[in-house]
């Protein structure tokens, strides 16, 4: 077998750092950490170029650029965008990094903006809607997807040659009512959209519509352990002193057949079957990880998964078995870690 190597970033958010680990082939070794980002807690990374947009907060919020060194793990800061209206909880990047997206969940507001040699430009485009969470592009570039936890919806919108965000029609996909949806992945072939939910602790199976780019909700399915006895989520409330669902991170297997989604009461990654059609399934496989799981990744090539707790200091790496975890590694990492991403 073809060992793995890669890059792994975490973020820190409790520090205001990023460490940089080193995949080889089931064992992580970690490199650098990159102190002096603010709440640090989502980054998009320009495997291209090696950049990584980094959200910071505070006054104002943010967004940092910094040159990743391969070889060292070490990240320079090189510019930033200061954010007056509040800071991001999600960025990605579109049009072969010639552009940014991103969500806020404190301001209530989207964005997207130009990039040029690493510099994210003053936003040409900004949509709102309460509490976004997260946004994606399609791969082609041509759309763009907001998921507001506030409002139970999917924002869709047509991103125009001049980066404006163009409302298509219908302008919003809705999600079940309360249900909190968080955090979005488009699927390989761009058909379908999967949205992981906080209140609902579901995965919503959105059928995507290739050439006009809309969005039809099509099904769901559980993706916590219901052995567990979790109630339903409420906005505002504490899930851990009420025992609630706490969705949180979504993330696919490298062959779709598998969606991983995490849990924040009962700190469980569980296993969401796909078939072939794009229907899920619900999960009935769940493994414990790092306390209070908010974020996630998996490698490019479905091997390993790697999870953070927002209450630990150490990440762990598994490897990959069809629905099942097998747990390799734990790795020091930093304070209120709660942010993955592979770079290969």
């Amino acid at each position: 077998m073809t060992a793995t190597t890669a890059l792994v970033l975490v973020a820190n958010a409790a520090d205001g750092s990023l460490s940089t680990f080193r995949l080889t082939d089931g064992t992580l070794e970690r490199l650098a950490v990159t102190e002096g980002l603010t709440g640090c807690s989502t980054f998009a990374v320009d495997a291209t170029r090696d950049l990584v947009y980094a959200a910071v907060k505070g006054d104002p919020a943010g967004i940092v650029t910094l040159s990743l060194d391969r070889t060292s793990g070490e990240l320079t800061p090189l510019s930033r965008r200061d954010l007056p209206a509040g800071g991001m909880n999600y960025l990605a990047l579109t049009r072969d990094g010639s552009a940014l997206l991103g969500a806020s969940y404190g301001g209530g507001y989207g964005i997207l903006s130009p990039v040029t040699d690493g510099t994210v430009g003053e936003p040409v485009s900004e949509i709102s809607y309460p509490n976004l969470h997260s946004v994606l592009p399609s791969a082609d570039g041509r759309f763009a997807y907001f998921v507001s936890l506030g409002a139970d919806l999917v924002a869709q919108y047509a991103i125009a040659d001049e980066l404006a965000l163009v409302p298509l029609e219908p302008a919003t996909a809705a999600a079940p009512a309360g249900s909190g949806p968080r955090h979005l992945l488009v699927n390989d072939t761009q058909d379908a959209v999967y949205v992981m939910t906080e209140f609902s602790g579901e995965v919503l199976h959105y059928a995507r519509d290739t050439a006009t780019g809309t969005l039809e909700l099509v099904g769901a399915a559980s993706a916590f352990d219901r052995s567990k006895g979790l109630g339903h989520g409420e906005f505002g409330a504490d899930p851990l002193a009420h025992h609630f669902i706490w969705g949180a991170d979504l993330h696919a297997g490298a062959d779709g057949r598998v969606l991983w989604a995490s849990e924040r009461t009962e700190s469980t990654l569980a296993a969401v079957p796909v078939a072939a059609s794009g229907t899920v399934s619900d999960a009935a496989t769940f493994t414990v990880t790092e306390q209070q799981p908010r974020g996630f990744a998996t490698s490019a090539d479905g091997r390993y998964l790697v999870a953070a707790g927002e209450k630990s200091t150490s990440v762990s790496l598994y490897a990959v078995d069809g629905e099942r975890l097998e747990l390799l590694q734990r790795a020091e990492t930093g304070n209120g870690a709660n942010w993955v991403r592979f770079i290969d």
